[in-house]
């Protein structure tokens, strides 16, 4: 990705100290068992653990990114998938970690361990994302488990643990054959992830896979059409699957299959409730800062409903609709399940 202008880090130093103090010193934080609801809409009372990338961040980033209106990787102040579930079962999911203005992550209390460009296991300082912004900071999804089981020891019965990585993985190793096995090994140590988890003590474990990366905005601008992010994303789906399966996972974690679900929610897209599918993004790319969805607000939208009627915020991640459907398909897979309804 592109790197801040100096007129936006100015605007965002200007803007930090005042956003700090607004929301208390950057927040995000919180026990991660908001509500107290007896009986919530999802039919059960849970608390919300979750790991992964940008498409479950709920604000890793938000202390420095909300000066110019963002703070989520999407169509902000939408939210993203993962706190549209954790509401669903009576919970408010917040950053376990946030971002300082001196580029550091520190502890804040929640659940939320997802950071926008994570890898399962490859270390940020591999990697230029968006470094001008948050630096080389964010932890790959093995560490988030670790400093999961450090703080808390384990897991319980009264969790929902949502997983889903892997998509960075997937954009960074490069074009097929040469990539085969960087996926793989990806997608070989997200399952020895969600082994931990189980042998951790969690019951309820959700598992997404990796979406199909080859339709986004980006995979389309691509000369190939996004036909290697396709393959690549089916070859992590597939590793995934037979992973879990060999290590005895799959009858003890619930399987979301983004990949299916994204294909078809774009071919329906009018059906969803969208005037525009993965052809363009609602976040216009000459307002907003660096191109990114993080840095995203409704000033920097396309049309003022754009949130709603986009399927994409950037080149990459969802809008706000379509995180709040990408919920629902969730939460009802989960009911299927027999937890809750």
């Amino acid at each position: 990705m592109g790197r801040i202008g100096n007129g936006v880090r100015s605007a965002i130093s200007a803007l930090l100290l005042a956003l700090l103090a607004a929301c208390g010193g950057g927040g995000g934080g919180g026990s991660g068992g908001g509500s107290t609801a007896s009986n919530p809409p999802g039919g059960v009372q849970l608390q919300i653990v979750s790991f992964g990338d940008s498409l479950s961040d709920v604000g890793t980033y938000a202390p420095l990114a909300g000066a110019v209106g963002g703070g989520r990787f999407t169509t902000n102040p939408g939210q993203v998938w993962t706190q549209d579930v954790a509401q669903h079962y009576g919970d408010t999911l917040n950053a376990a970690f946030t971002i300082s203005i001196d580029h550091r992550l520190s502890a804040q209390g929640g659940f939320g361990y997802a950071e926008g460009g994570s890898t399962v296991a490859t270390p940020a300082n591999q990697y230029d994302f968006l470094t001008d912004v948050i630096g080389n900071i964010e932890m790959p999804v093995n560490q988030q488990v670790s400093s999961y089981l450090s703080a808390h020891g384990n897991f319980n019965a009264g969790q929902l643990v949502l997983v889903w990585a892997g998509a960075n993985d997937v954009l960074r190793a490069g074009t097929p054959p040469a990539a085969n096995a960087t996926v793989q090994q990806a997608a070989t140590a997200l399952a020895q992830i969600v082994g931990q988890i189980v042998q951790g003590g969690a019951t309820h474990v959700v598992v997404v896979n990796v979406p199909n990366i080859g339709l986004s905005p980006k995979g389309l601008a691509a000369a190939d059409g996004g036909a290697n992010l396709t393959q690549l994303s089916q070859l992590f789906n597939t590793t995934l699957n037979a992973a879990l399966q060999s290590d005895g996972l799959q009858g003890k974690v619930i399987e979301i299959d983004s990949y299916t679900w994204t294909t078809q929610a774009i071919a329906n897209y009018k059906a969803n409730g969208f005037t525009v599918s993965n052809t363009a993004q609602a976040c216009d790319p000459s307002k907003t800062p660096d191109d990114t969805a993080l840095l995203c607000s409704p000033p920097t939208y396309v049309t003022p409903n754009a949130d709603q009627t986009y399927m994409f915020a950037d080149d990459l991640h969802p809008t706000t609709h379509l995180h709040a459907l990408f919920a629902q398909f969730v939460e009802q897979q989960i009911a299927q399940s027999g937890l809750g309804h």
